[in-house]
């Protein structure tokens, strides 16, 4: 039995282990040709250079102050924008009329790049935070509202008759049937929002802002600090993998009764 346990746990840490294997392997590389000098510092710096400038960042309080700033700004921006992107896939996805009403012309907007509306956004709400969350919004509102409309509208109709053969109420079967079952869609959905929501938050702090990391990834370029540049970056990198660690993991939790999660 004890031999059993320790295969698991052993097979569990190295799939733990592969994915960072292939990162690994590059940032050793990168870090062999910069000394070696096939790559000039000038534009590639090292990675002990780039951590050497996010430690001297953290010790004069500016990388704290940007990070927070940012992840302020992306948290709002994910919580408004998917709530009404869920709010308006499930109103679509369990109403028909609504659907026929709503539907076309969000996908009509859903196929105008929201980063070109920029010049628009500054038009309506200045240059101020509102015209950064509100392109955060609409960069995350429509992955969460096509995934959950699809989730829905994928649900088994043989187990919404049967919960209605057991005497379910209508919210009983939202709750209970409609929303497990339409849950792996939605969570692809946040997946896929978090992405466009970096994404989104790097062109948006680059609109006359005074803080986050977009604002201090363009100001090094000015100054041509290239391993600050470099710092912004792998920064989106790392909070990019570690929103889609914590998507995966809520995934597992949520979706534990699945034997496809487990």
């Amino acid at each position: 039995m004890s031999a059993v346990i320790h295969s698991r746990s052993g097979s569990r840490f190295f799939r733990e282990i592969v994915p960072w294997l292939l990162p690994l392997v590059l940032v050793i590389a990168w870090q062999i040709f910069t000394a070696a000098g096939l790559i000039p510092h000038r534009v590639l710096p090292s990675p002990s250079e780039v951590l050497e400038a996010g430690f001297r960042l953290t010790l004069t309080g500016e990388l704290p102050l940007h990070l927070w700033e940012s992840s302020q700004r992306a948290l709002a921006g994910l919580l408004i924008g998917g709530a009404i992107g869920f709010f308006f896939g499930l109103l679509n996805g369990l109403f028909g009329p609504a659907n026929r009403v709503f539907d076309s012309s969000l996908q009509m907007l859903r196929n105008v790049p929201h980063l070109a509306m920029i010049p628009l956004v500054i038009v309506w709400f200045g240059i101020g935070e509102p015209a950064k969350l509100f392109l955060i919004v609409i960069g995350v509102f429509f992955p969460v509202y096509v995934n959950t409309v699809h989730g829905i509208r994928s649900t088994d109709t043989r187990l919404v008759e049967m919960g209605r053969v057991y005497g379910l109420k209508p919210w009983e079967l939202l709750w209970q049937v409609v929303l497990p079952s339409a849950l792996p869609s939605i969570l692809v959905g946040v997946r896929y929002a978090l992405g466009i929501m970096w994404l989104t938050l790097i062109v948006a702090e680059t609109i006359a802002c005074d803080n986050g990391i977009g604002y201090m990834t363009m100001n090094a370029r000015e100054f041509l600090q290239t391993d600050v540049v470099l710092l912004g970056i792998l920064l989106y990198a790392l909070l990019g993998k570690l929103a889609d660690t914590i998507t995966r993991a809520l995934e597992r939790w949520l979706l534990r009764w699945n034997p496809a999660y487990r």
